[in-house]
């Protein structure tokens, strides 16, 4: 089974490589779908440094410094965590870029969320270069959505390689 295009995972490993940066990333309602996606490039390791899955606020405090107090009263789910955690994954792996992304793959009845949606910044060297939400699509399933947002992560990513 092949779910990934390695077209565009591979073409952000050649930007990368030819940039001479590496890359690492914060998850959260991917779950991981952007680290195995970079992982499947050609050469990832010349350029994939690892990343990390927080699924919670504990975790997304106690490993990429988020203020738990603001993380709290927005469920981990905002722009300024996003930023926070492309910063954070970043500085953690020794890498150049980090890659960010923390929202709601599927509605959650118990705190009124009826729409899907995601936050994605990514980070290079401490400063933000991309920063904005992401939609997915309430119909579909949780899987589906986070496979949304991988891609929309790695079109986010490759469309600002290529400006550089």
């Amino acid at each position: 089974m092949n779910i990934f295009d390695h077209n565009k995972i591979n073409q952000i490993s050649r930007l990368l490589q030819k940039r001479k940066q590496t890359i690492a990333a914060a998850e959260s309602c991917t779950s991981g779908l952007i680290q195995n996606a970079l992982s499947q490039a050609t050469e990832a390791t010349s350029f994939f440094q690892g990343g990390m899955t927080l699924y919670n606020l504990g975790q997304k405090a106690k490993h990429l410094h988020v203020n738990p107090v603001f993380a709290e009263a927005c469920n981990s789910v905002s722009k300024e965590i996003s930023d926070k955690m492309a910063v954070e994954v970043a500085l953690a792996f020794n890498a150049e870029l980090g890659l960010a992304i923390t929202g709601y793959a599927q509605p959650v009845s118990t705190l009124s969320i009826k729409d899907c949606y995601a936050y994605l910044a990514i980070a290079e060297d401490s400063n933000i270069i991309l920063s904005k939400r992401i939609k997915g699509d309430p119909l579909k399933s949780l899987f589906e959505n986070q496979y949304i947002f991988m891609e929309k992560s790695m079109d986010g990513l490759l469309e600002i390689l290529k400006k550089k």
